[in-house]
Order: C-alpha cells, then structure tokens, then sequence
C-alpha cells in the first residue's frame, strides 16, 4: 500500500471539504423540495383547473422521474463525469421550479414539480462524495450527508409556510430556483474535482448485481417499508394543511405547528435510537414505530376536526417517521453484504421515491372520491400491513462497514492478508474485489479490535 491506512484518522482538509459542499449541496436541494410539502396542497386550490386527483398529483409526481432516472444518471456519471452528471441535473430541477413558480394552472405545477424530480442525482452525489474520500472515511462521509438530508426536512417543513405566507407557493417555489442556484455555483467552484473515478460498490447501484438484492428477503422487506413510510408522508401532506387551516390555524402560521412537533419528535426519538443500537433491540423498537404510525392514522380518520387533535396526532406520526427514518438505512448497511450495499440503496431510493408517487396520486384520489377520513384509513390499513410483513424479520446483525485499500498489494498477498484479517477479533465477513483494489468488511463496532487492525494496516503499508 502506498500509505498508512490510520482507522482512528480525522478526515483530511481536502475531503472535509469535499464532504461539506457536497452535503451542503444535496441539503440545498431537498431543502427547496421540502419546503413544498406543506404548502402546495393548500395554494393549488387556488389554481386554474385544481381537483382533489390533480393536486395529489402535483404533490408526487417528483418522484416517478426520480424512480426513472436516478440509476440511468448515476451510470452516466461514470462515463461523463460526475459533476457533469450533478450540473445537468439541478439545471432540470432549475427549470422545474422557474416552470411551476410562473404557472396559474394545476398542469403548469405538474409539469414543473416532474422537471424538478428529473433532477434525479442523489446517487451520482454519493458516487462523487466515495471519489473524494479515503475508503476509511467513507462511512462517516455517508453519515454526514444523511444528516444534512434531516436537517433540510425539518428546516424546509417550517420555513415552506413562512415563505408562502408572503408570496404564495409561486415565492416558495422561486426561493427553490435561488437555493438550486447557489447549488450549482457549489458545485462548479468549491466542490473539488477527483483525480479519478471509479466504481464504488458501497455508494453506487451496480446492475449486474440488482437480482443480489432483489433476492434478498430481508432487503425487500425494508424496501417495502421505506415505499409505504413515504407513501403515508405524501398522503398526509395532501390533506393535513387544508384540514389545519379549516380547523383555525392562521395563514402562516403553520410554523408554529411544525417546528414544535418536528423538534419534540426528534427528542423523544433519541432514547430509542440508543435502545435500538447501544441495547440491540432494533426488532422491538422498529416494529413499535410502525405501530406508532398505524395509532396516528387511525386517529386522525377519527379525530381531524380540531386544531388540537390534528396537531397531536400529527406529533404522534413524526415520532414514529422520525425513528423509521433514521433506522431504515442502518437496517439496510447492517442487512447488506458490504459490497452489495451501494446497489441496495439504490433499490431502496427508487422505493422510497415511488412512495412519494403514489402517496400524492392515491392520497388525491381518495379524498377527492371519498374524503379525508379514507385518506387516513387508507393509510393505516398500508402501515397495518408493513407491521404485519415486518413480524417476521429477522433481528439484525449488529454489523458496521468498514473498507480497507487494497492497493499494491498482488493477489497471493491479498489472500494472506484476508485471511489475516479474519482472525482479528470483531472483523466478521471480507469480501474482497481485486479489481477495485478494495476490500468490504463488516465488523462488530463493540467488539472490533481497532489496535491489532491498525498494527496490521501497518505491517502491509510501504
């Protein structure tokens, strides 16, 4: 090997910069997509052409060019270059959200929220972020875009309201062209550019191994879950802030709601985060959030015709899709091989932007056909049977994912040092791929002997 590979190592200055335009970047992004969630239903009453149907669409039709492109351009990149890739897709999600800041018809902001969700280069981000850090860095730079992704939630779900409350959707929608503005300039002159690309399995979908995961019952499993979790969100977000604004909450005020449910769900969160990783008791503590879902649901089809009752079924629901968004994929980086990891995220995401689909389509047609209360039951009956898929999973392994440099080291060598590795206490499977000069392991972070791996990093390096 060239260098040292230190485990203990803080990231380098280049690749904390890396990192941080390039989450900055993807949380600009979602930020402008969220902060549509809880005002679009509302202002698109007020369109030319507006139904129940056509609002819902609206509200999902981002994410069937999301399922459709995504994959398409994170291949793309590796031929082009991903910035390239990166650049072309915010232009589209630019001009998705000039088209639907100019449109007085319901068609206009369906035609502009499609444009946006062809902007579909969330993975090609990821590909750019593995480029950019060492393989020993590359589960903490991970991390740090998914907490950006959070972050942008729950800032776009209250500043949205804020925002329209002094221009209408149209005001959100332009502050989105702005915030994908700055995205681009981001992109052009502060994210560096790799000295190479190359396949990363852990961040990348690799089609020749799409059947791999799709064979996996326990990936397939979560899938589910994460299409049904976002399916629910979209639905709600048809209905919920005609239901508030009906009940008495004053335009504009829809912060005051948000930013205290939000944030009271993140606190109540954190206690069960520790149980489910520290304590290990994932299986007890994810199959009681989807139940949390399913008494949210089922309260709200009884009780939306209060302020009061709204707001506090709305917390019980961000209690339980708070915790299921954090832990769905760490369940997905503890249930995947360590090389199949990048092409089950993949599957996942398109899952995940499906949900969001068919959340708006359907969440418009049964209230449009039958009115709020199905939206509700419908939405219970679905979380209903993700509790029910999930009785039979099995409790993960507590497995993290580890990545280890492989370079100038020939195979017999490599063989010797894999095996090695293996008898290193904490160190459980290694998959090793030559031709990256990589090798994937997944390891047991309380067990892991982090001393006896770094001596041994050491005694293969130059």
């Amino acid at each position: 090997m060239t260098n040292v590979q230190d485990i203990t190592s803080p990231m380098s200055t280049s690749e904390k910069r890396a990192v941080a335009s390039l989450a900055s970047i993807y949380a600009l992004r979602m930020l402008g997509l969220f902060m549509i969630l809880p005002v679009l239903s509302l202002f698109s009453e007020q369109l030319e052409g507006s139904t129940p149907a056509l609002i819902g669409l609206a509200m999902g039709i981002y994410g069937l060019p999301q399922v459709l492109l995504q994959m398409p351009f994170g291949l793309l990149s590796d031929r082009f270059g991903r910035k390239k890739i990166i650049l072309i897709g915010l232009l589209l999600f630019f001009i998705g959200s000039v088209i639907a800041a100019f449109s007085t018809t319901i068609y206009g902001v369906i035609a502009g929220r499609a444009f946006q969700g062809a902007g579909a280069v969330s993975a090609v981000v990821m590909a750019l972020v593995a480029d950019l850090t060492q393989e020993v860095h590359r589960t903490k730079a991970m991390a740090t875009i998914g907490i950006s992704i959070g972050m942008s939630f729950g800032a776009g779900i209250i500043a949205g309201p804020i925002i329209a409350s002094f221009g209408g959707v149209q005001a959100v929608f332009a502050v989105t062209a702005v915030l994908t503005v700055l995205a681009m300039l981001a992109v052009i002159y502060i994210v560096p550019n790799p000295e190479h690309s190359k396949l990363h399995r852990d961040a990348e979908f690799v089609p020749e191994q799409a059947m791999n995961a799709l064979k996996n019952p326990d990936l397939l499993r979560l899938d589910y879950g994460i299409f049904v979790l976002h399916l629910i969100l979209m639905a709600i977000f048809v209905v919920v802030p005609s239901l508030m604004r009906q009940a008495g909450l004053e335009a504009g005020h829809e912060w005051q709601v948000y930013l205290p449910v939000f944030a009271g769900s993140m606190v109540v969160m954190i206690p069960f985060i520790i149980l489910a990783e520290k304590k290990r008791k994932m299986k007890a503590v994810f199959l009681g959030a989807v139940g949390v879902l399913v008494l949210a649901e089922l309260g709200l089809s009884q009780f939306h015709d209060t302020l009061i009752s709204i707001i506090g079924f709305l917390a019980v629901f961000f209690c339980g899709f708070n915790l299921l968004e954090a832990t769905l994929p760490s369940l997905i980086s503890k249930t995947a091989p360590a090389d199949l990891k990048g092409t089950a995220m993949g599957a996942y995401s398109s899952c995940q932007f499906m949900g969001l689909f068919l959340g708006g389509v359907l969440g418009g047609w049964f209230n449009g056909h039958y009115g709020v209360t199905a939206v509700f039951l419908f939405c219970a009956v679905v979380a209903l049977s993700w509790f029910v898929v999930s009785l039979s999973m099995k409790p993960p392994r507590y497995l993290a994912n580890m990545l280890i440099s492989l370079e100038n080291l020939n195979e017999q060598v490599t063989n010797t040092f894999v095996s090695q590795l293996l008898e290193i206490v904490g160190v459980v499977e290694v998959t090793v791929h030559n031709e990256e000069a990589v090798a994937y392991l997944k390891v047991d972070s309380q067990l892991l002997d982090k001393d006896q791996l770094q001596t041994l990093l050491d005694h293969y390096a130059d």
